[in-house]
């Protein structure tokens, strides 16, 4: 996947804004199951959003940086105890596919 722009990253967090948290992560860190259901989530949603519990012990940057190549994603950003992932859907019957602004910055 393509890095994202600068402009592509704003839109995301503008999305991002108004979804839940529907990853947690606490003291048991990045196991298997976690990436299943990141990468569960990421398929259905295309973004999600994931909180770092305070008993963790690894930063939200840490582990954002870690569950994206993991799961195929993008970091959009990471923000106090709380990250955002991306990933397109691959899947073709999606309806609600996230159009992101074309790379020329139009």
């Amino acid at each position: 996947m393509a890095e994202l722009t600068s402009k592509q990253r704003a839109q995301l967090r503008g999305l991002a804004n108004g979804i839940d948290t529907i990853l947690i992560v606490g003291k048991d860190g990045i196991g298997d199951n976690l990436v299943k259901q990141a990468d569960d989530a990421l398929e259905a949603r295309e973004l999600i959003k994931g909180r770092v519990l305070e008993n963790a012990l690894l930063t939200p940057r840490e582990v954002a940086e870690q569950l994206a190549p993991l799961t195929r994603s993008e970091v959009v950003q990471v923000i106090g105890t709380k990250f955002v992932l991306y990933r397109p859907s691959h899947r073709k019957d999606k309806k609600d596919k996230i159009v992101l602004v074309d790379r020329k910055g139009k």
